[in-house]
């Protein structure tokens, strides 16, 4: 099971013919919209496939409910060292929990920024720029849960005060967070409020048709696809994050995906097998990225073939992803990311007091851990 894209379809059934070539083993994939992607219990996919397509904030739930597989079997610690040398950012740390490995990183993305090269000259580098290009009416922002905490996220990051990861703390302190919300509030009050339903699919084909006079995403998940000549009527170039804060192109919340194996998989060896091959540096620079994937591993994000098919999307980028945030992943995040996101963006739409929404979101952060009964989870 993989997400309804063609970055996130089309390279597993490519790598799965080839496997299917190479090995005898045939393995069909199906796909979920974006939005379950991000909120569909993982345990439920687990029951019902053997490979799945999982993002790293799921590796405390999953963890509690032993519904994965660890991919750290003994014999093949070579391999997971060159896993683990390619990664893009923190992508391979970021599905490692309580000392296993849960998945191999496929795919890196964080929050980037996305340029129309055939109507501006260069990207913005700082946020003031970016504001004073809003003010045209030439920017959007996705805001649809969860990127409005993605959103949140990035710019404390970048100011340089990520927000925590531990929730028995705060998430983030109320003069800083205050600040980082009334940047949002800034922002959001220019752009056309659709962005409040908008992802980043939403928003690149916005930015992509003929008449669109949207030329810049400021803050938004890079889909490689749209960088590729053909893919739509107009290409997108990418490039790092505009800084709001001195510290350069820091704090930006990762995204991306793994391939993992389910627990009840009576398969499991070959899928084992598979999640090995299809995350290793080879086949990502060469398959993988040919059909459309956004790798993870750098073996691709430094092929010069692989960033010349894509306006040299991942070396304009990499600095961006190279100083990443790893989101929390505790048992309990995924609620959390969806009620912290509503709570933005009802402090948007509703201009609450900026220290009110910090308040409840640290809140809401605090009291993100399932309650213990019995020793289960309730």
């Amino acid at each position: 099971m993989t997400w309804s894209h063609p970055r996130g379809y089309d390279p597993m059934v490519a790598c799965s013919s080839l496997w299917k070539q190479k090995t005898g083993v045939a393995i069909e994939w199906d796909k979920r919209s974006l939005q379950d992607f991000e909120s569909f219990p993982v345990e439920e996919l687990a029951r019902a496939y053997d490979l799945i397509v999982i993002d790293h904030p799921h590796v405390g739930q999953i963890t509690a409910e032993r519904c994965l597989e660890p991919l750290d079997v003994t014999g093949r610690e070579a391999e997971r060292a060159a896993l683990a040398s390619g990664s893009v950012g923190q992508s391979y740390p970021s599905y490692s929990w309580q000392g296993r490995q849960w998945a191999f990183p496929i795919d890196a993305a964080s929050q980037v920024q996305a340029w129309r090269p055939d109507a501006l000259d260069a990207p913005p580098s700082r946020w003031n720029e970016v504001l004073d290009l809003t003010r045209q009416g030439r920017v959007l922002l996705p805001l649809r849960p969860p990127h409005s905490l993605m959103v949140f996220y990035t710019l404390a990051g970048n100011l340089g005060h990520s927000c925590a990861t531990d929730p028995s703390r705060d998430l983030i302190d109320i003069e800083t967070g205050s600040e980082v919300f009334e940047a949002m509030r800034d922002i959001a009050a220019l752009i056309d409020p659709d962005c409040f339903e908008m992802d980043p699919i939403a928003v690149s084909e916005h930015m992509t048709e003929t008449d669109s006079r949207i030329v810049c995403a400021p803050l938004i998940y890079g889909y490689v696809s749209y960088a590729m000549a053909g893919f739509r009527a107009h290409r997108l170039a990418f490039a790092d994050i505009p800084v709001i804060g001195a510290g350069g192109a820091i704090g930006s919340a990762l995204g991306g995906t793994g391939i993992a194996v389910s627990a009840f998989s009576k398969a499991k060896d070959a899928a084992i097998d598979f999640a090995y091959w299809v995350a290793s540096g080879d086949v990502q620079r060469s398959a993988y990225a040919a059909a459309g994937g956004q790798p993870g591993h750098a073996a691709a994000w430094e092929d010069q073939k692989v960033n010349a098919a894509t306006g040299n999307f991942y070396r304009d980028t990499r600095a961006t992803l190279e100083g990443a945030w790893v989101r929390p992943r505790h048992d309990g995040y995924m609620a959390f990311q969806q009620a912290a996101s509503d709570r933005i963006i009802a402090g948007l739409t509703s201009r609450h007091r900026a220290g009110q929404v910090v308040a409840d979101l640290n809140r809401l952060f605090r009291e993100s851990v399932p309650v213990q009964v019995s020793g289960a989870r309730a």
